[in-house]
């Protein structure tokens, strides 16, 4: 029987929130932990083991897109849901070039932030596992470590992925010469039921053409089966 309760820091300084969410992370069998401003975040992110981080964007001492991107350049790889009332467009791709995985704006039913976060860990969980296929994915010249997000292009040339790039090439790659739907890829790299666009698959998609196909607009290896879905063929 495995007895682990998943370890969530929360970092946020109103503490009515703060106590609200860490009550019912606690009675969802989570292990939260709270700290309530940026710097204290980012020491907790960088010095201990959390399987997900709840970040709260205005945040005294260091904002959360700051927290975010330095916990991502010194390497730490756990997922990171913003959490903030500053909900405008702008303010969610900026989130997410900081390095942070989702964005949930404020006000929020706490019904969907508990959703979120059971999807959160379920997919870093997957992307984490070796897969029936192995965990390096060799394809056209290109070598991609699926587990450490590290690759090396036909061209030499070494590539870090994103999250959301290494899950996709991670679920073409379990299903190799097979079409993955769009709600396929929707459910193994976003994970929840509020889906983006298709819109944000094509860019996805086009991503990992422009890092692994030799002529992007002509793709070989990671093709479009228009009105269905992609599809991964290493011949």
């Amino acid at each position: 029987m495995n007895d682990h309760k998943p370890k969530i820091l929360v970092v946020e300084d109103e503490h009515h929130i703060a106590l609200g969410i860490i009550e019912n992370l606690e009675l969802e069998g989570y292990a939260p932990t709270l700290v309530e401003d940026g710097q204290a975040g980012l020491a907790a992110i960088e010095s201990q083991s959390h399987d997900l981080v709840l970040l709260d964007v205005m945040l005294p001492k260091m904002d959360g897109f700051e927290v975010c991107r330095r916990a991502r350049a010194a390497g730490v790889r756990t997922p990171i849901l913003f959490l903030t009332a500053r909900g405008g467009l702008d303010d969610r791709i900026q989130g997410l070039q900081a390095g942070g995985d989702d964005y949930l704006p404020k006000p929020f039913h706490l019904d969907e932030l508990l959703i979120r976060v059971q999807a959160m860990l379920r997919r870093h969980a997957w992307s984490a596992e070796a897969g029936p296929q192995g965990v390096v994915a060799r394809f056209g010249g290109n070598e991609v470590d699926l587990i450490n997000w590290r690759a090396t292009g036909w061209d030499n040339q070494t590539h870090i992925l994103s999250e959301k790039e290494a899950l996709l090439l991670k679920a073409l790659w379990e299903h190799q010469g097979e079409v993955l739907t769009r709600e396929d890829i929707l459910e193994k790299v976003w994970g929840y039921d509020v889906f983006p666009s298709t819109r944000a698959i094509e860019a996805l998609a086009q991503r990992l053409c422009k890092r692994f196909e030799r002529t992007p607009n002509q793709p070989k290896h990671i093709t479009t089966v228009r009105g269905v879905g992609y599809r991964l063929d290493v011949g």
